[in-house]
């Protein structure tokens, strides 16, 4: 049997380049697997079977829904990941695992089955410094009222949310944010007290 020429080539494995994802983890509506806290454990099994390597999870949070009115209170956490993939691909993997569990994109902030939202991509600044920063420059109802349709990173709203700081602080406090230069235990001692008492460990 002749042997393939292309074996010794096809068998040498490059390097592959791994980047850390920082994920913020939410529910306030149960789904067909259970409760909102079930709901993210089992969630978390999927970002682990289809995203990458958790490096942290942190512990399970109840926070009052955002904005204050809008749904029943939240579970929340966070995850740091280390994965293969590249932010765009990340991010239309979280959707997917939404979309199994449930999750309906019909009403801005309405209450959800699962919330995956990548927060931050190593130290990357998506699509650019410029449009990020329109998008955190934004008004409270111009975000009410628009979406943006590409992937902005870091998260514009990142150092307004105690919801978002809190959990991440158990897992990633040292990461530092690639615009304003603040860790995420900088950004989380600048919030007003009473916004971060609200984030209460279950």
């Amino acid at each position: 049997m002749q042997q393939d020429s292309r074996m010794g080539e096809n068998s040498k494995k490059l390097p592959q380049i791994r980047s850390i994802a920082l994920v913020a983890v939410g529910s306030n509506h149960p789904s067909a697997v259970g409760d909102p806290g079930e709901t993210i454990r089992m969630g978390i099994d999927a970002v682990r079977k289809d995203i990458g390597v958790i490096r942290g999870v942190s512990r399970l949070f109840s926070t009052p829904a955002f904005p204050y009115g809008s749904g029943p209170d939240f579970v929340n956490c966070a995850l740091k990941l280390d994965t293969g993939l590249s932010a765009e691909a990340v991010l239309e993997a979280l959707h997917q695992i939404e979309a199994i569990f449930g999750r309906v994109r019909q009403k801005r902030w309405a209450p959800r089955t699962l919330d995956l939202d990548l927060i931050a991509y190593d130290d990357k600044v998506l699509p650019d410094r410029d449009t990020y920063l329109k998008w955190v420059e934004l008004s409270f109802e111009a975000q009410m009222k628009r979406a943006p349709k590409e992937l902005i990173l870091p998260h514009p709203r990142l150092a307004e949310r105690a919801f978002v700081l809190v959990p991440l602080a158990d897992v990633a406090a040292d990461w530092v944010h690639p615009v304003t230069r603040r860790s995420v235990k900088q950004m989380l001692d600048a919030l007003p007290d009473n916004q971060v008492s609200e984030v209460r460990a279950l």
